[in-house]
Formats: structure tokens, sequence, C-alpha cells
């Protein structure tokens, strides 16, 4: 299998172009590519393939083999992906994927991809549609009880689920103790993404983030989303602002009165590789 192992601030996964062929059991081997000691390492596994209502459609799945919906990096680095590997001269693409069809805008230099904007497109904050069961008819500054202690959470959904809380500082956080007890809390059916935001200033947060499936990971680009319209909902930011992740920092706008959500960052390619899977009837 060739791939290309590509990271949007440091939130990395695998690469695959299957435009002309398919990967014929992604979630096992999503598992087997992940893994840091016996695979190539990596956040999950992303799949590049044929669309009928856009561009190009983007498969992704975690590093515990289950599917994501929507990968903000992910789908920023494939658009670097498919210009810079000559599947497209296109400034402007969409890419399908479980979470709606994304627009994306590539900022090229020298014939490099620098740059992408991405229309993240309008934040879900119903909580039936998150999903998320509170109880409550709104999931703006609720509170919830995880492992005996009271976070205020504001959750939405960017194709999908986060829960945003505000800390004093995200440095002190036992993030590897709390973030799987809000993962599967009963309040998530799907389970949650959760995005820790220490506010610095009315420009700028810092935050870290603990995926469904992956654990810490140093980025999640609809995460930095799902933040922003937190900040915004909870009057602690502007609406334009620097996010600060622990691989980077991405450029957040807020759009209220269109109800979008514009995200700018980075994508790079760290290196081209094959890999051998072996393929069995019942998986890899």
């Amino acid at each position: 299998m060739k791939f290309t192992k590509m990271q949007g601030c440091g939130n990395d996964y695998i690469y695959v172009n299957c435009m002309e062929g398919i990967i014929e059991n992604p979630e096992k081997t999503a598992v087997l590519v992940s893994d840091r000691h016996f695979g190539i390492g990596s956040d999950g596994l992303i799949l590049i393939c044929p669309s009928e209502v856009a561009d190009f459609r983007m498969a992704m799945y975690n590093a515990d083999g289950s599917e994501g919906k929507m990968c903000g990096n992910g789908v920023r680095c494939i658009a670097k992906y498919v210009y810079e590997y000559g599947l497209t001269k296109k400034d402007k693409i969409s890419i399908e994927t479980k979470g709606g069809i994304k627009y994306l805008d590539l900022t090229i230099e020298n014939d490099k991809v620098v740059l992408v904007k991405v229309n993240m497109g309008a934040p879900i904050l119903k909580p039936e549609q998150i999903p998320v069961t509170l109880g409550t008819d709104t999931c703006i500054d609720q509170t919830l009880t995880v492992d005996g202690k009271d976070y205020r959470i504001t959750c939405v959904s960017m194709g999908n689920p986060h829960a945003v809380t505000f800390v004093e500082n995200t440095n002190d956080l036992p993030l590897e103790q709390i973030g799987t007890k809000f993962e599967c809390h009963e309040v998530f059916p799907d389970h949650v993404n959760t995005e820790f935001v220490q506010v610095l200033n009315r420009k700028e947060i810092n935050m870290r983030v603990w995926e469904r499936g992956s654990g810490e990971t140093l980025a999640c680009g609809t995460g930095a989303c799902a933040a922003a319209v937190a900040c915004v909902l909870n009057g602690k930011t502007e609406n334009e602002i620097t996010v600060h992740l622990l691989g980077g920092d991405l450029l957040l706008h807020y759009d209220e009165e269109n109800s979008t959500v514009w995200m700018t960052g980075p994508a790079a390619i760290v290196y081209d590789g094959e890999i051998d899977i072996k393929v069995e009837k019942d998986g890899v």
C-alpha cells in the first residue's frame, strides 16, 4: 500500500490515494498503520476517494478503527495532496465528507500549497443533533459532572460532536485521566471530542483536545472550530481568534450573521512510503 504521511499542526494521518482503487478493510488497516511501534504511527487513516457531488471525497478512520465524520486538519491536508500530486490544478476545490461538503481556498506559492482556508459550515447547537442528552433545551454553558467534579460545557457539532470547557490553565490538566471519562460519558451517545480552553485575551486562546478514538492529539481542526464558537457564545472572545494548539496555530472566524465558521491553517507533507499489509478473508 502506497501512502503519504501528512500533518496539520501536528495532527498526523496516513493518506492513501483511492481514486482508482479501494482499501479492502479500512477499519483494521487504520489500527495497523496508526500503531507507532508496529505500524507507521499516526492519529488515523484518511482515504482520498472519487465523489459524485464534489471534487473529491474524504473517508476518515480514527486510530482505533472507528470511522469519523469530519477532520478539519485532514481536509486541509487533502487539499494540499490533490494539488501537489497533480490530481487537480484548481485553487478552489470541494471535498465531500460525512459531515457535509467542505469548500476550500488554497494559497499557492511556487506551485506549493502553503495555507488552506476552509468553509467549515454552520455549527450545530441543538442537543439532539449533536447528539448530547443533557435534558436541557440548550447546550450552552451547562453543568456536567465528570469523575465527581462539575464542569461547565458548551456542546457543538462541526460534523462530529464536541464538548468545550473553559479552564484556568491548559498546562495543568490531567488529560490522560479525565479525557476518556469525557469521551465515554453517558450523556454522549456517540462519544465526544473534548476541548479544554484557556482564554488568553479577546483574540487568543490556548487549547488541548481529547479526541474520541485517538486520545490526546496535537491539534484538532473541528475542535478549534467548536472552541471558537463556544468562546463567542459565552462572550469570552471576539469573532476572529487565533487558537494555539500543541502542534501549531489555527486562525478561526465565526460569522454569526451567516452561521459559518472559517478555518485557516497549514498542511505539510512528512514523507511518502509503502507498507506491506497482509489481507485475509476476514480482514487485515
